[in-house]
């Protein structure tokens, strides 16, 4: 599943072509996708210009001129991409192959940019996890996205933040990280690397970070700051290569290479003068992988 970094990636590639375009017009290849189209999907968007591309965790929220919000999930296998009339191939080399196959091109958007130029931006995706929804102009009330906890990028997320969220938890560090109730959009791979960054274990309490005194708000402040600068690092570097997941541009991003513990079971600790190595346990049917000497 793509995480954060690989959204914010997407967002940050479709940005120059769908802020400030006109949808002349919207096929709808399928049905549906996870979930069914809204009714009236195509012509709902058609005439309507979209005003800005955002983000809220990993939803990718487009607001439209006179038109409902457009929330977008990639889901486990979906992607975007962007043709012209100069161009009709995907601009960006692939390191992996992708499903060429217009039946795993299931909607298209049909758009005049900002500079009046004509453009196509396909979404395709093989496994139809992803899907497109419609929110009211206030989309905070939507479903999937009232319940949200705050960003993991910016100051808000700070070490009093945490321990406020995090006092009288028993619940292990990591499932309280993944708790998108709490915070909003951080993935299995990215709080991994956020924990060994701060030197703290997944499985302890996540209440400890919260108790009085000094060394508790050490741990959460500076867990907060190693949350924030993995997940500013991934967004820096393109995001996390995915097995399933390409840019806008069909090329993959390369932070993989640079993990310190996710996958890397066996190797040695990369933290100066520790002797340890990464080890994987599983909590919540999820993979966790850290390094048990120096990480507590």
């Amino acid at each position: 599943m793509p995480e954060l970094p690989e959204v914010e990636t997407v967002r940050r590639g479709l940005q120059p072509v769908l802020e400030g375009a006109r949808i002349e017009r919207v096929e709808t290849r399928r049905p549906n996708l996870r979930y069914p189209f809204p009714e009236r999907f195509g012509e709902r968007l058609a005439g309507h210009r979209i005003t800005s591309l955002g983000r809220r965790a990993k939803y990718l929220i487009a607001d439209v001129e006179d038109a409902p919000l457009l929330i977008c999930h990639l889901g486990m296998s979906g992607s975007f991409r962007i043709e012209t009339d100069e161009d009709g191939t995907t601009p960006g080399a692939f390191h992996h192959e992708r499903s060429k196959s217009e039946k795993h091109d299931h909607v298209v958007f049909h758009v005049a940019t900002a500079k009046g130029e004509p453009a196509r931006v396909v979404f395709n995706d093989p496994r139809r996890f992803g899907f497109m929804l419609f929110a009211e102009r206030n989309g905070a009330e939507h479903p999937m996205l009232s319940g949200l906890g705050v960003e993991p990028t910016g100051n808000a997320l700070d070490g009093e933040l945490l321990a406020g969220l995090f006092r009288d938890k028993k619940t292990p560090l990591k499932a309280a990280l993944l708790d998108q109730r709490l915070i909003a959009g951080l993935g299995n791979i990215y709080v991994c690397e956020a924990l060994w960054r701060a030197g703290l274990s997944p499985t302890r309490a996540a209440g400890t970070v919260a108790v009085v005194g000094k060394v508790a708000r050490e741990r959460a402040a500076l867990l907060a700051t190693s949350i924030r600068e993995v997940i500013a690092d991934a967004i820096a570097a393109g995001g996390s290569s995915l097995r399933d997941y390409v840019h806008t541009d069909g090329s993959l991003g390369y932070f993989q290479h640079s993990f310190s513990v996710y996958d890397r079971e066996g190797a040695p600790c990369a933290h100066s003068g520790c002797a340890g190595h990464v080890e994987r346990i599983v909590q919540s049917g999820r993979s966790t992988f850290y390094c048990r000497q120096c990480q507590r």
